[in-house]
């Protein structure tokens, strides 16, 4: 009841979020069901299904935790503590509420997948996804409610450890006014680099292996080696570690070669909060890279569809959480530094310095993530041709 009385006052902003984790918890959903429709006729192959969902049961998890993150009612305040309300009891309103959010959606990828079956009122669409989703097969509901748990639990239990006390980091202090003290630069870049090293030799090591090893995806019959996407998960582990070496890292190009107001207020921001957004940037440098990499690879092949439906719906889930995600810490940043802010406006510093620094840091760190995930990759392309 709490959780639900401190959503009613909440900003149509953060109502937003949530409705877009509630979406992403719909289509995983939707996803698993339709992995347990194909488990029903071919028993075989679906735990390898059940693995490949989940990729963007992952990214719908992380979406989750920076919403319970950025969420104003799960920010400590001396007034909640005096009624009883600490960092322990605000870490489990957190972690029930995205577990509301996220079963919203999971009942609405039920209700969508009985529609769809023809389970509620006859097969829709002159029975077009019958095949797909297996009507003709009785779907087993202690299964398909198992399956539909996963992501409440899971998202709700990782809100929960990121949200308990002393598990916050103190945000980074963002304020160009006193140079003299700067952020201390992360550390990820060397472990980060040898991981995505890691993965893709393991990308091309599977490679190498027969057909009979293939890793059927979902509306796609050839499907890829399994290790290739456990490579890429190392890959994508290694671009999220050295993500805020190489946004801090951004930061300090900014400043160099004697610059000005504009480029040393955009540095130093950036370099303060490289660890905040850095790990963001990295995820979505990986999840890019593998998309670009997979276009590369089926884009050479026939036909007019390389990707099934279920595919294509699993990309845009990992794509669309991957860059919600990046967003939400873009928020959250400026809100962090909103104090910086008006200091400086009230200390005569013109607005189009702000802008002009912010425009600064997108273009840094466009200088440097966007080749990066290119090479990234055409390297992991090479072998799987």
């Amino acid at each position: 009841m709490l959780a639900l009385r401190l959503a009613r006052g909440t900003h149509p902003l953060v109502l937003l979020r949530r409705l877009l984790v509630s979406a992403a918890s719909a289509g995983v959903g939707f996803l698993l069901l339709c992995t347990l429709g194909y488990a029903v006729g071919h028993p075989g192959s679906s735990v390898l299904r059940l693995l490949w969902c989940a990729v963007p049961l992952a990214a719908t998890v992380y979406f989750a935790v920076a919403v319970a993150r950025t969420d104003p009612s799960t920010r400590p305040r001396p007034g909640l503590s005096a009624v009883g309300l600490g960092p322990a009891r605000l870490a489990a309103i957190a972690a029930a509420s995205t577990a509301v959010t996220c079963t919203l959606g999971s009942a609405v990828a039920l209700l969508v997948y009985l529609h769809l079956r023809g389970d509620l009122n006859g097969l829709p669409f002159d029975g077009a996804a019958a095949g797909l989703l297996a009507a003709d097969q009785p779907m087993p509901v202690a299964g398909a409610l198992t399956l539909l748990a996963v992501l409440p639990v899971t998202a709700s239990v990782a809100a929960g450890l990121a949200l308990r006390p002393g598990a916050r980091r103190p945000a980074p202090a963002s304020d160009p006014v006193h140079p003299e003290e700067p952020a201390p630069a992360p550390s990820g870049l060397p472990w980060g680099f040898a991981l995505v090293t890691a993965g893709l030799a393991v990308e091309t090591y599977a490679n190498r292996g027969a057909r009979g090893s293939a890793f059927p995806m979902p509306g796609h019959p050839e499907g890829a080696p399994a290790g290739v996407l456990g490579g890429w998960a190392l890959t994508a582990l290694g671009l999220a570690l050295a993500g805020p070496a190489l946004a801090h890292f951004s930061g300090r190009l900014l400043q160099l070669a004697r610059p000005g107001a504009a480029r040393l207020l955009a540095g130093r921001v950036l370099m303060a909060e490289a660890r905040r957004i850095g790990r963001p940037l990295g995820v979505v440098s990986a999840v890019a890279s593998g998309a670009i990499a997979a276009a590369t690879l089926y884009g050479d092949r026939a036909g007019p569809h390389p990707f099934g439906p279920l595919t294509g719906l699993g990309a845009a889930l990992v794509m669309s959480c991957t860059v919600a995600t990046l967003l939400t810490a873009t928020l959250e940043s400026r809100h962090a530094r909103a104090h910086t802010t008006a200091a400086l406006l009230s200390l005569g510093t013109p607005p189009t310095v702000l802008r002009t620094a912010t425009l600064l840091r997108a273009l840094a760190l466009l200088a440097v993530f966007v080749p990066l995930t290119v090479t990234i990759a055409e390297v992991a392309a090479i072998p799987l041709r």
